[in-house]
């Protein structure tokens, strides 16, 4: 059961959202740990820009999931399960999201068991990941139906 079209406007905006804040993780000097340590401004402009980058990624999984299949997801969590579920996303694919919204929820809930290295480390090893479940999201939306 579908319930609607799934608004553009919605998952461009949050792309570029994405696309802004992994740029502004980029212009910190994540290229230099100790830099990157010395100053407590880097540390919670990346945790900033870090969390909003996962929000708006699971906004477009929500989108998704309402608009094509009228699925309510309110955890992020959910939303990685309700993707899998509907065949948007393959089970690595899924794990992978599902292991973004542990992390978003650990940045929201228990920030003050977040270390700056570990912070650093994510911001170093592991930002592309997000840009690239945000390509398979947006690949999968323009993938013309069967039949």
């Amino acid at each position: 059961m579908t319930s609607g079209k799934i608004n553009d406007r919605v998952v461009v905006q949050r792309v570029q959202w994405i696309k802004q804040m992994r740029e502004a993780i980029r212009d910190l000097p994540i290229q230099d740990k100790k830099e990157f340590l010395r100053n407590p401004h880097n540390v919670a402009a990346a945790e900033s820009y870090l969390r909003r980058a996962l929000e708006a990624l699971f906004d477009i999984g929500r989108h998704i999931l309402a608009r094509k299949f009228a699925y309510p997801a309110a955890e992020y969590k959910e939303i990685a399960n309700g993707l899998l579920e509907k065949r948007i996303i393959s089970r690595k694919v899924a794990d992978l999201l599902r292991q973004m919204a542990g992390y978003r929820n650990r940045m929201v809930h228990f920030y003050h068991e977040i270390s700056a290295e570990e912070l650093f480390d994510i911001c170093t090893h592991h930002l592309d990941e997000i840009q690239l479940l945000c390509n398979h999201l947006v690949s999968r939306l323009r993938k013309p139906k069967k039949g």
